[in-house]
């Protein structure tokens, strides 16, 4: 007798042998037991899920000799003729070959005459979609109203290219892909039978190659066997195939999680001088990202996902050193190279760039992330008040965002004597207030500095230093208002001998004479000497000890993760 391969020798004979597609036979079942029984059923999905077997196993449950049963014996002589593919009232047509409309007419015309034999005269048909539309439309009629002995059974891994009138006449059954370990549990047994030795991660990996296909699995064990022998290792098939072992991926998704360019482009050599595949390699990668997501998405359920007791341990650590946003990223990185392999010559190049760029996304911000940074920065800034003694009477407010009438510059040209917790303070007369504000803004980093361009000291009164705003500039009044900024400016004030304790923001036109504030002014100083303070100060250089040093520099590098490359004015 001649040797008969796995994928055939072990295929499933009664609904109840079919793995993965409960969903379909339930279905099946319950439709025979009850006696609702259709004229016509498609069923789509991947290769290799058990389109075709499940259409012959239905085929063997309607013409069972004591049927229709879900229950038939096995050695049922319908069954039997049904099974060896030699029953005179079971057709099983190819789509691809037989696609023309003459095969379908005559189709149509042998549909009428009773079954010789059988209780049916079922038609299955493979590969349907690959009829002609003329063929299509030859077969409407017959399988819209087809007679009462009469069953089609279509079997298809594209439906969409049906035609709508004729799945619209059909029950749908979609296939899916059968879990990786359902695979596993039925290679065992087929091992089992064959009296073969096969690892765990050798099974491990054979699942994975077939990607969700029982007929690959098989027939990849098959091969395996006649390679290796009576003992099969997980190494036998990984270097059949080209694949790379679970823990190869888990390294590489370390490296690219941690940011280790280095480790990531060594690990990817020896990958491919090794003889790994890089297109599987990339689709590897994929799904371990895509079940790091699931798992960080799910808080850790690992009931939804189909791994490994190594690849759960491996998602717990990992889950550690990123977000789900990082992992998003990372994902559509490794999409779009997984996309560009197809066309490309130098596969290696191509999956070395897609690694970098993985290793930025992981350590990226989202711009949502970067807005949500910058207004906690923001929001950090606050009200920047020093504490009085308990004695003070009473806190003035930090700012004032609304509309304040102008003041009258005249009234700051007298000295005005006010009590604030027990102290006598003046009010600077105007030309005072400029050399003041030189020497504030002296006091500030470059980059905070060019907030205030517009602006203007406007008072000092009652421990309130009140800086003026031009409408026009009011946002840049928001970005000027934080902690540290209003901080400096009071201790500015207080070494220019102005007792201070709020720094209010108010929106107010800058008076004659006041011009805009360039970044690197001149100091109090060399104003007195100069005898003009809205002079231009001298151009130059930026210091960059200072530039860097700036607080808000300092935070920004941080936040972003940044470096300084260059700095113009």
């Amino acid at each position: 007798m001649s040797y008969q391969v796995i994928a055939r020798k072990y295929r499933p004979q009664r609904f109840s042998d079919v793995v993965g597609q409960e969903h379909v036979t339930q279905t099946l079942s319950n439709a025979i037991n009850s006696g609702r029984i259709a004229h016509a059923y498609l069923f789509s999905g991947p290769r290799g899920t058990g389109k075709t077997t499940i259409a012959r196993i239905f085929a063997k449950a309607l013409n069972a000799t004591e049927g229709p049963s879900v229950d038939f014996p096995e050695d049922d002589e319908r069954c039997v003729e049904i099974a060896e593919g030699r029953a005179l009232d079971v057709l099983e047509i190819d789509g691809a070959s037989n696609n023309g409309v003459e095969q379908v007419r005559e189709l149509r015309d042998t549909a009428p005459y009773a079954p010789a034999t059988c209780r049916f005269k079922i038609y299955i048909i493979d590969e349907v979609h690959m009829l002609t539309t003329a063929a299509f439309n030859a077969l409407l009629k017959t399988l819209e109203e087809p007679p009462a002995h009469v069953k089609f059974l279509f079997a298809t891994t594209e439906p969409e290219k049906v035609l709508p009138t004729i799945l619209s006449r059909c029950q749908r059954f979609d296939l899916r892909r059968i879990p990786a370990a359902e695979i596993v549990d039925h290679l065992k047994y087929i091992a089992k039978e064959e009296g073969v030795t096969v690892e765990e991660a050798a099974l491990q990996a054979i699942a994975r190659g077939a990607d969700g296909g029982m007929r690959d699995a098989e027939s990849t064990l098959d091969q395996l066997i006649s390679f290796c022998g009576e003992e099969i290792k997980e190494t036998d098939v990984l270097s059949m195939f080209g694949l790379s072992s679970q823990g190869q991926v888990i390294s590489l998704t370390n490296a690219i999680l941690k940011g280790e360019s280095a480790v990531a482009l060594r690990e990817l050599n020896e990958l491919a001088t090794g003889g790994k595949e890089l297109a599987r390699l990339v689709g590897d990668l994929l799904n371990h990202f895509r079940n790091l997501l699931i798992y960080l998405v799910s808080r850790g359920d690992v009931g939804i996902l189909q791994i490994s007791e190594a690849e759960t341990t491996a998602l717990k650590e990992q889950a550690g050193l990123t977000d789900h946003g990082a992992v998003s990223r990372i994902l559509e990185t490794l999409t779009d190279c997984e996309l560009q392999l197809r066309g490309v010559s130098s596969k290696k190049i191509l999956v070395e760039v897609s690694l970098m760029k993985a290793i930025n996304a992981a350590g990226a911000m989202s711009l949502n992330d970067v807005l949500d940074k910058l207004q906690e920065i923001r929001g950090q800034g606050g009200d920047a008040v020093i504490e009085e003694p308990v004695s003070a009477p009473k806190k003035i407010p930090a700012k004032s965002k609304n509309l304040e009438p102008k003041q009258d510059l005249a009234d700051n040209k007298a000295s005005v004597e006010q009590q604030s917790s027990g102290v006598k303070s003046k009010s600077p007369v105007v030309s005072d207030l400029k050399l003041l504000w030189v020497d504030m803004m002296e006091s500030l980093g470059v980059f905070s500095r060019a907030y205030f361009q517009e602006a203007h000291l406007q008072s000092v009164d009652e421990g309130v230093a009140k800086i003026g705003f031009p409408e026009a500039f009011a946002p840049q009044m928001e970005l000027a208002d934080t902690k540290e900024t209003n901080k400096a400016l009071i201790e500015a004030l207080s070494k220019g001998g102005q007792s201070v304790r709020v720094v209010s923001y108010v929106i107010a036109d800058r008076p004659d004479g006041w011009a805009a504030m360039e970044v690197g002014g001149s100091s109090g100083a060399e104003i007195e000497k100069n005898g003009d303070a809205s002079s231009k100060p001298p151009e130059g250089p930026v210091d960059m000890e200072e530039f860097k040093n700036d607080p808000l520099i300092k935070k920004a590098l941080e936040v972003f993760k940044g470096q300084i490359v260059d700095v113009r004015t």
